[in-house]
């Protein structure tokens, strides 16, 4: 199957032609013809499998068969947790609609409002925006939702790891009754199905991957290591291996800072990208990775999500994730698009539970590498033999929702902090969300750099904190 047969129009087929494109994904595959036909939609597929586009190019298209947005008013909302992922699906809707009379705009946190007010006075075709700062825009009457046709949440797992399931129903009372909901997620947790029940109606499920499976392309190893000399040895690493681009994963914002100042002192160029950095500072440690000035991107899951770079081809685990789910997200980031990867996760013995519930959630055994020099004083015990994985069928229709809300994902808003390279053993908990709270807004007439189609990457757990999460 190529783009040609999935019934998009010629300005959005050449604009996908031009980006190098001719066979759509999987996901695209299953997804484009279902929105296009009017169908409410629940998808998951991998981290880098082409989610992003496989909403945007029927959007696109459906929306232009219809008059403009009025002053003040959106068309299509999608919804995304965190100011990066709002930021690359804004650059995807204006690479893929640069042919067509549309107004796009993209609302988040991290620079002033008044900005996004003026914007959004015109009108716009679609609003790509962060929960809280789309409420703080209706609560100033700078937008309405009168002329809505269609609602997108993107990376839906994530929204309630962080806590916006308060947010998500507010909105949710704001939007006529009568639009089309999709809901992309890269997990299908118990969390994520209750929400669907109250946005989608006789939905298509998609899936067109095992739930939680991580990508061939990608090869994984773990290195058993003392804390303390984690930090030792991901800089012997990187230089031995030569890696010129590697992305970090820190379990926390001050260990996400302590590293890069450690790399940066052995020489090994190095930035940190969290939710405390300003959006400025966020947005030029990634630019600067982009194009190599910065060999290592130390950074936090939160602030991950959303980052597309083509080609990764190195993620390391400096810290395991509290969250399995989260592992799957994390090496995501490298082996897309069929392109080789590797996920190397450095290990101490007082990780082995993390450990093991990756591999349970990911039904195999990750292979040891023990590094000359690096034999850990603390062994890291034998995991427990992972269950074979259960064939399930894909792109079935369903009704979701009818599975009991999970708790799992709410240990997810919570950062345990866990004693990081050179300290003595101290628990702490930080909470990483995105700092997003005043404002970023970029209006697009059609035009504008974009993504392939493997679109974001790149979040389950329902908040239930009363304080609104800030993005």
């Amino acid at each position: 199957m190529s783009f040609a047969n999935l019934g998009l129009s010629d300005p959005i087929f050449r604009a996908v032609k031009e980006k190098g494109y001719s066979t759509p994904s999987p996901i695209q595959a299953e997804a484009i013809p279902a929105v296009l036909s009017g169908r409410d939609l629940l998808a998951a597929a991998q981290t880098g499998t082409g989610k992003t586009a496989g909403f945007t190019l029927p959007m696109l298209e459906i929306l232009n068969r219809a008059p403009a947005a009025k002053a003040r008013q959106a068309r299509a909302l999608v919804l995304t947790p965190t100011r990066e992922l709002a930021a690359q699906v804004a650059d995807s809707v204006s690479a893929y609609g640069k042919y067509l009379a549309l107004r796009s705009a993209v609302v988040f946190g991290g620079v002033k409002i008044n900005p996004q007010i003026a914007t959004l006075k015109q009108g716009v075709d679609i609003l790509v925006a962060t929960p809280g700062r789309l409420l703080d825009l209706h609560q100033q009457g700078a937008v309405a939702f009168d002329q809505l046709e269609m609602l997108v949440l993107d990376e839906a797992d994530r929204m309630l790891d962080m806590g916006f399931i308060h947010d998500i129903r507010k909105i949710l009372k704001l939007l006529p009754a009568k639009r089309q909901n999709l809901l992309f997620s890269a997990t299908f947790s118990n969390d994520i199905r209750a929400l669907a029940k109250s946005v989608v109606t006789d939905a298509l499920e998609v899936s067109v991957a095992p739930p939680n499976s991580t990508a061939a392309s990608v090869e994984q190893w773990i290195s058993p290591v003392d804390k303390k000399r984690k930090a030792e040895l991901l800089i012997r690493l990187t230089m031995d291996n030569d890696w010129q681009q590697v992305l970090v994963f820190s379990r926390t914002k001050h260990g996400a800072n302590r590293l890069a100042k450690q790399l940066d002192a052995a020489g090994i160029r190095a930035a940190a990208i969290h939710g405390n950095k300003s959006q400025g500072a966020r947005t030029k440690a990634l630019a600067d990775f982009k194009r190599g000035a910065v060999r290592v991107l130390v950074a936090t899951d939160i602030a991950a999500r959303g980052l597309d770079i083509d080609q990764l081809p190195q993620v390391v685990n400096f810290d395991l994730p509290n969250v399995p789910e989260d592992y799957v997200h994390r090496i995501g980031r490298t082996g897309r698009a069929g392109a080789n990867g590797q996920a190397v996760s450095l290990v101490s013995a007082d990780e082995i539970k993390q450990l093991s519930d990756i591999e349970k959630l990911i039904k195999k055994r990750l292979p040891r590498r023990v590094m000359d020099d690096f034999e850990p004083d603390h062994q890291l015990p034998e995991s427990a033999k992972p269950s074979a994985p259960a064939n399930k069928p894909s792109g079935r229709s369903a009704k979701p929702g009818s599975s009991p809300a999970s708790k799992r994902g709410r240990a997810s808003r919570q950062n345990a902090a866990r004693p990081a390279q050179g300290q003595k053993s101290a628990s702490a908990k930080g909470q990483e969300r995105g700092n997003n709270r005043s404002g970023g807004a970029n209006a697009n007439r059609s035009g504008g750099a974009g993504q392939k189609p493997g679109g974001a990457g790149q979040r389950s757990g329902g908040g239930r904190s009363r304080r609104r999460p800030v993005n």
